[in-house]
């Protein structure tokens, strides 16, 4: 048989003998087991028990009982028992050295850690304290103390055992105050601060991306101050807390009954999912039981180091029905032999020769200072805390107990061969601790800067198998959080994490828009378009400058590409060609009627003014390339004019045919001088004038008014749209009302001209062409106005080339159809004989 089941046999055994035997005695002599004599002693500071009285009521300052057992306390304390025996049987730590220690119950009471502080700070071998001018040479009766467990009691016997700079090493007070050097000189821990912590809780939260949550401390200073750093620390990372309180340390008064019903009602209205409890044990036992009670429905509780594995909370009835625990234990292990040494000793306590013995020391050694430390414990048997001998805590007691051997060894001068007794003041042990190394289990351990040793948490996860609990290491934090989400079984249905948020986190590009009565609370809403978030921190979009841009939730600009007609856009090659057309077309007719120029038919549609109208509207035509490409300086000034003068030129000629027509058809009274006016050489002159009227006007809306270049930059989104605008609408309207004069001129004297059936109708052709440019002009309002501004250009350009080609098809294509293909009506015969309304 191997000697691992040799000890596992025999481990059972000895527990089966301690449950017989404490079945059968009931009590044990355990209450002796907390003082023993040595060359250096060491105070323990330590919650046997719980107060059960109101210390309110307290009227003198009498003792204060501690009935109630803390069992965790207990087990602390044989944790630095063990440690100190341990260290005693070794020989390379303290070799020839034994250490002694006093163990006195703290009752988690303040007024309670007092009386064995002031103890362990009287002169070595008396039980007075001496008033002197200086304590350099004062011996005190302990040399270190290990001590006590929660902030609240360490804050006080901080400030005492400073006062004679006496090394007092914490394995559970927490508070971010003891950190403080020049007010806490002598204090030290083995458990990293509430703020380390705190950063752990809020990592731990993100890891879940929950975001709206519930924060509950405990009234004293470990509840207080961790819930003030975790509440800063979680808003500053974006966690919205629905609702923040503080329970009562001591809740067994009626008003603070009333308080902790109040409390959890708010809790339950809030319907948040998470609880974060930053407490010690006791208020979290009145809290949970309250709400069991209550039958409200199931959360998930964030535990902090000081509650997680209390068997004063595991042991509330119905426990498993609050939800889901996941919660942080100072990180450390099983302390090795522990569970056999308790095993050991309680097997022992139940043994008359071991007790006798130990009740005979416990009277020599000043018990009547302040009697048996733990009543109690003399009723308690293994089996009521075997299940707290893996209690990680007891870690923290196991290295507060080797950090004060180390110091006490290297002060000493300690060698292999042994140690001198040299008396050893405890403010010497200061400097040592302060810069402190040592390995402990292959362990390596170092103070801080803090007075330190930042051992990290494991992340603990209640787990109920057949309503037995098994606290499962899901992972760890070291600075960072480390966790295996996949081991978790939440409380809800399909075993999903459950969803508290109260707002999504926002993407780059999206500002916060508060809602609700909770300021943290809010929604995402985008940037708009041409606004962006400068950084992640910004309340407000910014708007982006003119000349650059920005799409939907953007975080940053960007410059704008510049919008105009180019030439290789397909609607303007479109329009290229049609200009094309129009241009050869034009270019055609005018070649034709030069050719044909001395032709009855040419000489009667005005001669070489046709072919000089045909050039004109050629001129008209290529104005429209003006409308393409960047607008600049120079094309914008000259669009309009060059437009309007060609078309003004070209309607000049019919002007002047028209007012031909009119005078032989309607006034064939009047003198023959009035002809010579309007026909011969004398025609030029009409023409020349009404050009030059037109050229005044476009000279004077070019030097005074001209068109200039603008940039749009709201109508398009990441454009700028360039065009030519307008500066005077009446210029505009003058140089193109002109030209509009002249064709309704042109109309009028000849849409009513009559001419009898088979004869030439020169005015049938004029009236027409003026019509087809009404109706361009008409349509091109239309449309100017209804399309996008980006295409109001190629508008202009399409509407122009048609009333171009309207011209064409009405009043030159047909003559050129004639001069083509009908040269027999070409004759001075034949157009004399049936041309009317022309001369």
């Amino acid at each position: 048989m191997s000697s691992e089941k040799s000890k596992a046999m025999a481990r059972a055994l000895l527990l089966y003998l301690s449950f017989v035997s404490s079945a059968a005695h009931r009590r044990t002599c355990m209450s002796a087991q907390f003082k023993k004599p040595g060359d250096y002693i060491l105070g323990g500071l330590f919650p046997f028990g719980m107060n059960t009285m109101n210390l309110s009521e307290r009227l003198e300052p009498s003792v204060v009982v501690c009935d109630r057992l803390y069992a965790s306390g207990l087990i602390w304390a044989l944790g630095m028992k063990f440690a100190i025996d341990k260290i005693n049987n070794s020989t390379s730590l303290l070799p020839g050295i034994k250490l002694g220690y006093e163990i006195y119950d703290t009752c988690l009471e303040p007024v309670v850690v007092i009386q064995p502080s002031l103890l362990f700070l009287t002169r070595e071998g008396s039980t007075g304290i001496g008033v002197l001018c200086s304590y350099t040479d004062y011996q005190t009766r302990v040399t270190a103390v290990i001590g006590p467990y929660v902030s609240d009691l360490a804050l006080i016997t901080a400030k005492l055992f400073g006062f004679f700079l006496i090394p007092q090493v914490s394995y559970g007070a927490s508070s971010e105050k003891l950190s403080q050097e020049e007010y806490y000189p002598s204090f030290f821990r083995t458990v990293p601060s509430d703020k380390s912590q705190s950063k752990a809780l809020v990592q731990l939260i993100n890891k879940f991306e929950w975001n709206w949550i519930v924060a509950i401390g405990s009234e004293n200073e470990y509840g207080r101050e961790g819930l003030g750093t975790f509440s800063n620390l979680a808003t500053a990372q974006g966690i919205c807390i629905a609702y923040e309180a503080l329970i009562p340390a001591d809740p067994s008064a009626p008003q603070d009954h009333q308080k902790l019903e109040k409390i959890i009602k708010y809790i339950n209205e809030t319907q948040v999912n998470v609880i974060v409890l930053f407490s010690v044990d006791k208020p979290v036992q009145a809290l949970l039981e309250l709400w069991i009670s209550h039958g409200f429905s199931q959360k998930v509780w964030i535990a902090t180091e000081a509650w997680v594995m209390s068997d004063i909370v595991t042991s509330i009835p119905n426990i498993q029905t609050i939800g889901t625990v996941i919660g942080f234990t100072i990180k450390g292990g099983i302390v090795p032999g522990f569970q056999d040494y308790v095993t050991d000793l309680f097997a022992s306590v139940q043994q008359e020769s071991f007790c006798q013995a130990s009740w005979e020391y416990s009277r020599d050694a000043d018990s009547t200072v302040l009697g048996p430390q733990c009543r109690q414990c003399d009723n308690v048997s293994l089996p009521d805390i075997s299940h707290l001998l893996e209690n990680q805590q007891t870690y923290a007691v196991y290295v507060a107990v080797y950090s004060v051997a180390h110091a006490l060894h290297q002060a000493l001068g300690c060698t292999a061969e042994g140690c001198p007794k040299a008396t050893v003041k405890s403010w010497q042990l200061l400097d040592i601790m302060k810069t402190l190394r040592f390995t402990l289990d292959n362990q390596s351990f170092q103070m801080n800067q803090f007075h330190s040793t930042n051992q990290g948490y494991d992340v603990m996860f209640w787990s109920w198998q057949k309503n037995s609990l098994q606290y499962i290491s899901v992972g760890d934090y070291r600075g960072s959080l480390s966790i295996d989400t996949s081991q978790i079984r939440f409380h809800t249905l399909d075993n999903t994490k459950p969803v508290s948020t109260c707002f999504q986190r926002c993407e780059p590009g999206q500002i916060k828009r508060v809602k609700g009565f909770h300021l943290c609370c809010y929604d995402c809403i985008d940037c708009e378009e041409n606004t962006y978030q400068g950084t992640r921190e910004d309340l407000f979009c910014t708007e982006c400058p003119e000349h650059q841009w920005s799409p939907i939730r953007s975080t940053k600009c960007y410059d704008r590409s510049e919008r105009y007609l180019f030439w290789d856009e397909p609607l303007v090659i479109g329009l290229l060609v049609l200009m094309l057309f129009a241009t050869v077309l034009t270019c055609l007719s005018a070649v034709l009627f030069l050719k044909n120029l001395n032709t009855p038919l040419v000489q009667a549609s005005g001669g070489t003014r046709s072919i000089f109208a045909l050039l004109c509207l050629l001129l008209t035509c290529l104005s429209f390339c003006l409308h393409i490409g960047k607008p600049s300086v120079v094309s914008c000034m000259v669009q309009q004019p060059f437009y309007a003068l060609g078309l003004s030129a070209c309607f000049s000629t019919f002007l002047v045919k028209s007012l031909e027509i009119v005078l032989l058809t309607e006034f064939t009274s009047c003198p023959k001088s009035s002809l010579l006016w309007v026909t011969q050489k004398r025609a030029w002159l009409v023409v020349a004038i009404a050009c030059l009227v037109e050229s005044m006007l476009c000279f004077w809306y070019i030097y005074s008014v001209p068109a200039i270049p603008a940039s749009n930059y709201k109508l398009l989104h990441s454009q700028v749209l360039i065009g030519c605008r307008v500066q005077s609408w009446f210029a505009f309207i003058m140089i193109h009302g002109y030209t509009g004069s002249l064709a309704f001129i042109c109309f009028l004297c000849t849409f009513m001209v009559q001419t009898p059936a088979k004869r030439y109708n020169m005015a049938r052709g004029i009236t027409f062409s003026m019509l087809s440019y009404f109706v361009t002009w008409i349509a091109f309002v239309a449309t100017y106005s209804t399309v996008q501004p980006t295409q109001q250009p190629a508008a202009q350009i399409c509407s122009g080339l048609l009333c171009a080609l309207g011209l064409l098809a009405s009043y030159y294509l047909p003559k050129c159809y004639i001069l083509l293909f009908k040269p027999e009506w070409n004759t001075v015969a034949y157009f004399q004989l049936h041309q009317g309304g022309a001369s």
